[in-house]
């Protein structure tokens, strides 16, 4: 059976605002979380950007329910050792609770400490490399590992929980979903993609298939189809600008010729509970295992007690 995240976005939402967020959600019968991992927001209408991992140090004290990131780059910007220690804390501190999403990353927020960005199949070979490595250090033994783009010498991670942390592997391609199937023990995506849902498990995939959707509770649906386009146009752009644009305003630069009614179609908005189920049946009928919703634009309150009241209930 299909269950419901909610998912928090470090691009839009400060700390404590997320922290107040994952409560809520809890509360309103949402059974997990995705919380993304950002440098840069998309664009600077969303305006925030914390470091994830600070977040989920409080989300494990502020909630009970499992939290997945969605996702992480453990090649670039940070190294796959660093990221290996970080996912070690965090399972932790939630007491198992701990999913390591991973992914081939962004040039927005990878190209920040001037390092080349590669092309796709050098970054997913590096990410498989990286995913390779941090399940070598999450046994707690020490490690030297020479690998093609990673050196370790004698590291070892003493803070480790009992059981293997889960890595799901994010896939928008073919080429990047047969890799999560491969190596993964999960598979993350952003859309009710059902060509490539099956691509994973034809792919000999296992795992579950996690997916975002978003929307926009507004007072009305024109307002929030307002908001959905100025906050996240990057949702709307097509082919490879999401991996290759470095900088926020190069993002702004390229959402400029997008029309409201791409908006329209992309986001469920306003307070009628119809679009809201019907946005989220797609998902379950392109057979996606766990399903994360994102309320767009502030209205927390009203979006909670929307799903809590009228769209959950009726998915269920």
């Amino acid at each position: 059976m299909t269950s419901f995240g909610y998912f928090l976005s470090c691009e839009e939402y400060g700390p404590r605002d997320l922290v107040r967020q994952a409560r809520m959600a809890e509360a309103a019968g949402f059974e997990r979380l995705w919380i993304s991992d950002h440098f840069h927001p998309w664009v600077d209408a969303q305006g925030q950007s914390p470091f994830v991992w600070s977040v989920i140090g409080a989300l494990s004290e502020a909630v009970s329910i499992p939290v997945t990131t969605a996702v992480v780059c453990p090649t670039v910007r940070i190294h796959p050792a660093i990221i290996a220690q970080a996912a070690a804390t965090a399972a932790v501190q939630l007491e198992g609770r701990f999913v390591l999403g991973v992914g081939s990353g962004e040039a927005l927020n990878e190209h920040i400490l001037g390092d080349p960005w590669p092309s796709i199949g050098v970054r997913l070979e590096m990410l498989e490399e990286a995913v390779a490595l941090i399940r070598l250090l999450h046994t707690g033994r020490q490690v030297s590992f020479h690998g093609k783009h990673y050196e370790v010498h004698d590291a070892r991670i003493y803070t480790v929980p009992d059981e293997p942390i889960p890595i799901y592997v994010s896939g928008f391609g073919p080429q990047a979903t047969e890799l999560a199937a491969r190596i993964g023990d999960g598979y993350c995506t952003v859309a009710p993609d059902d060509e490539m849902i099956r691509t994973y498990r034809g792919a000999g995939g296992r795992g579950p298939a996690q997916a975002a959707l978003k929307v926009c509770w507004a007072e009305t649906e024109q307002e929030g189809i307002e908001t959905a386009h100025r906050t996240w146009p990057n949702d709307m752009m097509g082919g490879q600008l999401a991996q290759i644009l470095p900088r926020p305003q190069d993002f702004e630069a390229a959402a400029a010729t997008i029309p409201l009614s791409a908006a329209a179609e992309q986001f469920a908005c306003g307070p009628d509970p119809e679009p809201h189920r019907a946005a989220a049946q797609a998902y379950l009928d392109a057979g996606v295992d766990e399903v994360y919703v994102q309320q767009i634009g502030g209205h927390h309150e009203e979006f909670f007690r929307l799903w809590q009241e009228k769209v959950l209930p009726a998915l269920r």
